[in-house]
């Protein structure tokens, strides 16, 4: 099969189209022909240092949709030709192939009025913020949010779930170019992070209050800020890094939950009740696309001779919505 992989960790520059050796599924998992799969911050991240897990040459990619091919040892409920969508476990062989193995019971079926690049574009940013707004921060209408970098993956999906569940204002960073396209996806108001002080506007538009929940999903340094920007009893997630102070920062003014979250980490762990669960919170995710309170995100569509540069630009973080490889 026609796959890009690398052959010793490396960075983007270290992949190479390949012809592979097609999987084979074993007890408990399906193979499925790759029709389409999307780009993630993982890709890139982890291959750098690569994983004890792997083996080489390794295939990237964690998210796709296409179609089940085989079927292997004591599966149920599948059939060879079923649209599907999953994500996949890092620790394992990737997407960005012809053919990729993945778990029967992580997996989704895809209705027939999804896409299959729309589909692969949701798992890992979709979902992420989907667990983080609906299942722990459990978002109730008339709450105020903070979303940093709404132009990204899961911040384009996190303001839609906000305004799907009523949450207001919705506040999102972005820089000038992208502040249209953020509002586009229902923030109300979109700060500059580059001109200006994210803590210091947010506490001017709330008249010092605060917001009731946070997504922080660009780094550290602006997670310690974040606290400072939480209102009494609010909620911050953080998926790029946790402030180093939280268990300093409790004044009597302030009372917080702090929410760290790795949507991968539940694939591969052992616990079958999470595992399953990135299946059913895709069932639900797709629900929402079908009748509208989720839109898929903008798309750039590209090859896989084109993965390496792709992934060199979204390190740099210069990039609107999500790419998509196409596999045909």
């Amino acid at each position: 099969m026609k796959a890009i992989a690398q052959n010793a960790p490396g960075g983007p520059d270290t992949l190479a189209v390949m012809e592979l050796e097609t999987p084979q599924p074993g007890p408990g998992e399906l193979l499925v022909e790759v029709l389409a799969a999307s780009l993630n911050p993982v890709d890139y991240k982890v291959m750098g240092g690569g994983h004890p897990a792997w083996t080489y040459p390794h295939v990237p990619g964690v998210d796709a949709a296409g179609i089940v091919h085989a079927i292997g040892e004591g599966v149920e409920g599948w059939k060879v030709g079923d649209r599907i969508v999953f994500h996949r476990d890092f620790t394992k062989q990737g997407v960005c192939a012809e053919y990729a193995v993945t778990t029967a019971h992580t997996a989704a079926l895809l209705p027939e009025s999804i896409s299959f690049t729309d589909a692969a574009a949701f798992p890992c940013a979709g979902l992420t913020a989907y667990q983080v707004l609906v299942r722990k921060m459990k978002a109730e209408a008339g709450q105020s949010i903070l979303i940093h970098a709404g132009a990204g993956g899961v911040g384009g999906y996190a303001i839609q779930i906000a305004k799907a569940l009523g949450l207001e204002p919705i506040y999102s960073t972005a820089s000038s170019a992208n502040a249209d396209y953020v509002k586009s996806l229902g923030a109300d108001v979109v700060i500059d992070y580059r001109v200006e002080h994210v803590l210091s506007r947010i506490m001017a538009l709330t008249d010092g209050m605060g917001v009731d929940l946070i997504l922080n999903t660009v780094n550290r340094a602006s997670s310690q800020d974040d606290l400072s920007a939480l209102a009494f009893g609010g909620q911050l997630a953080c998926i790029a890094g946790a402030p180093e102070t939280v268990a300093d920062f409790q004044p009597s003014s302030k009372s917080f939950t702090l929410h760290k979250l790795m949507l991968g980490g539940a694939m591969g762990s052992g616990n079958r009740k999470a595992e399953e669960d990135i299946a059913r919170m895709s069932e639900e995710f797709l629900s929402w696309m079908e009748d509208g309170r989720i839109r898929p995100l903008e798309q750039e569509m590209i090859t896989l001779e084109e993965v390496p540069s792709a992934l060199k630009r979204l390190s740099e973080r210069h990039v609107r919505g999500k790419i998509v490889v196409q596999m045909k």
